[in-house]
């Protein structure tokens, strides 16, 4: 017995030290990297700001120091905020040592409204006399149109260039559900033939009203798109059509340079020596560039005006609402109403821009964030600036504002309500044999119930229900866009818009990005010398990476794994958690 208690507190022993020098490690390890972000970058004379834009771009980065570890073997994507891009661009536009821009891009991993924010900061760039320099190997047609507004446009000659126009793809689950026994109990509202969320469980394809309004708001982001290439690069928009019918992805790189839509071909080398004759630089001598992560760590030059008291509140409104996740790239109704309070008692906050990038989730959520919204507004101006999504829940916190601005590629609207309740009984009991009974004190205490099919009384209330949150929904929009609820419900009924469409039938004001927003709402609070305070708050360094480093590593490895079909993984689980009543986007389409 001795040796037994004699070998169990040894080995107690063992795992407590181990346990703290595990601690020790991990707080070194991150005071480290935390010191490396903080560390302030010199920046050279005649140095490039390069713009490589491989990774994720999200809104507003986490402070998770460990989000873009890389461990041997795994290459974790990288993470980068829009708002580091935009603040480094015009940084660089006032930055004397910054010579130009060097544009190294293959694909971009964000929407279109996201490339449009970054296409137009380098526009506003150009405006200080630097150049843009462009050069790919393989560059998707995303990238191309962020890339066209390089005064030079180069491709590898023997490099592809993805050009064949837009295509949005549906997911569908129904037969897969059939087969596994499983039934999506949906309900909708009555008018609501838009609202095509709830499609994957009903339909192995599109229904005719979801093909059409697919149709209305992909053509008019192409539209836009052809328009924005046209300008830069002095190619019609018939032709670039009839390219893009004949695949340009598929042709040689002599015939994109032919057609217009390169400047040159040539090697890396080449490239290398123009670098150095645009800054003035020896033919041996070293090129100094600068990314976007190191240059974000360059402290902004302050106006002689000194730190401004009076600030805009910019309040982060990223992803799908309460989808159950507190991730950093989720929205938790709690926390963002918190944010959006926080911002309205302040008294130097003059302003509120709410940045909405989300396709909506839960109807109560969104009811919890709209509520703050109407609150902050009656105080002081609100504006919304909304990303590559703001629609359904996204457009429920929105509406609102005193002003919505969009970009003309920005999906919103689906102004619409549905429910689910998955009746697992043929899955469960069919084919896997489990049973199940129960003793209830009313006639239906056990609803919602997932292992039995919902009776026609309980679907007649889950239908009221619905038609209930539809009608508040409409009325909150109406009251905010200053219509009728029946000219909301005209343009609603879970239809989907692009933000150019958006702006025809009143559901946007102007288009414009954050910045523009932020002009705008410091237009309204009449102040001309600010800053900007950022909301939510961040979670604390040390909490962000207990909560997230897990999963972290599950969706990196799987990211790796299934490469390009990793986002019908995302799909899959995302739905798989649909329970209850929810406004949001169909969004599981890819659109490329």
């Amino acid at each position: 017995m001795k040796i037994f208690w004699k070998a169990f507190f040894a080995s107690l022993l063992a795992i407590v030290v181990a346990s703290i020098l595990m601690i020790l490690l991990l707080v070194g390890v991150i005071s480290a990297l935390t010191s490396f972000k903080d560390q302030i970058v010199t920046i050279k004379s005649q140095s490039l700001l390069v713009l490589k834009l491989d990774g994720r771009i999200v809104e507003r980065k986490s402070n998770n120091p460990f989000e873009d570890l890389e461990l041997p073997g795994i290459k974790l994507s990288t993470t980068v905020g829009l708002n580091q891009i935009l603040g480094c661009i015009d940084k660089a536009k006032k930055d004397d040592r910054i010579k130009g821009i060097y544009l190294e891009l293959n694909e971009i991993n964000a929407g279109y409204a996201t490339v449009e924010e970054i296409r137009n900061e380098l526009i506003s760039f150009k405006s200080s006399g630097k150049f843009i320099y462009s050069y790919s190997d393989m560059i998707s047609q995303k990238a191309y149109y962020l890339a066209s507004v390089s005064d030079s446009l180069i491709l590898n000659p023997m490099g592809m260039f993805d050009f064949r126009g837009l295509n949005a793809e549906h997911t569908f689950f129904k037969k897969a559900l059939d087969k596994f026994g499983i039934e999506m109990q949906v309900v909708r509202g009555k008018n609501n033939k838009f609202k095509s969320a709830v499609e994957p469980y009903l339909y192995d394809k599109m229904s005719d009203a979801n093909r059409e309004q697919t149709s209305v708001y992909l053509n008019s982001i192409w539209k836009h798109l052809l328009k924005g290439i046209s300008k830069e690069r002095g190619i019609s928009i018939d032709s670039l059509n009839h390219y893009a019918d004949n695949v340009m992805t598929f042709q040689k790189a002599t015939i994109a340079l032919k057609t217009k839509f390169f400047d040159n071909l040539k090697y890396k080398d080449q490239v290398l020596a123009d670098f150095r004759k645009l800054t003035g630089l020896g033919s041996n001598d070293e090129i100094p560039v600068v990314t976007i992560a190191e240059y974000d760590n360059v402290p902004k030059s302050i106006d002689s005006g000194g730190l401004a008291k009076d600030k805009i509140a910019v309040v982060y409104a990223s992803g799908e609402i309460d989808s159950g996740s507190d991730g950093p790239y989720q929205i938790d109704s709690k926390e963002l109403s918190k944010g959006i309070r926080e911002a309205r008692t302040d008294s130097s906050v003059k302003a509120i821009v709410i940045r909405v990038n989300s396709p909506g989730g839960s109807a109560f959520g969104s009811e919890v964030i709209w509520r703050e919204v109407i609150l902050a507004q009656k105080v002081k101006p609100v504006i919304v600036s909304m990303g590559d999504y703001a629609a359904s829940g996204g457009y429920y916190i929105a509406c609102g504002a005193d002003a919505i601005l969009a970009n003309p590629t920005t999906i919103t609207g689906s102004i619409g309500v549905f429910g689910i309740i998955p009746n697992l009984s043929g899955l469960l009991t069919d084919k896997i044999g489990i049973t199940f009974d129960n003793v209830s004190t009313n006639d239906h205490s056990d609803m919602p119930s997932m292992t039995r099919k919902m009776s026609p009384f309980e679907r007649n209330l889950m239908q009221s229900y619905v038609e209930s949150t539809y009608d508040t929904f409409i009325s909150h929009v109406a009251d905010g866009r200053k219509k009728s609820t029946a000219f909301i419900d005209s343009i609603g009924q879970g239809r989907v818009w692009s933000g150019e469409n958006g702006k025809l039938n009143g559901l946007v004001d102007e288009f414009g990005g954050l910045n523009d927003a932020i002009k705008l709402a410091a237009v309204k609070a009449n102040v001309k010398h600010y800053r900007i305070k950022e909301l939510p708050k961040q979670k604390d360094t040390f909490e962000e990476l207990m909560k997230s480093f897990s999963t972290k590593m599950q969706t990196s490895i799987l990211e790796l794994k299934l490469g390009n079909s990793f986002y019908l993984w995302e799909n899959f689980s995302r739905e798989a958690r649909a329970n209850g009543i929810y406004t949001r986007l169909p969004y599981n389409l890819e659109i490329n």
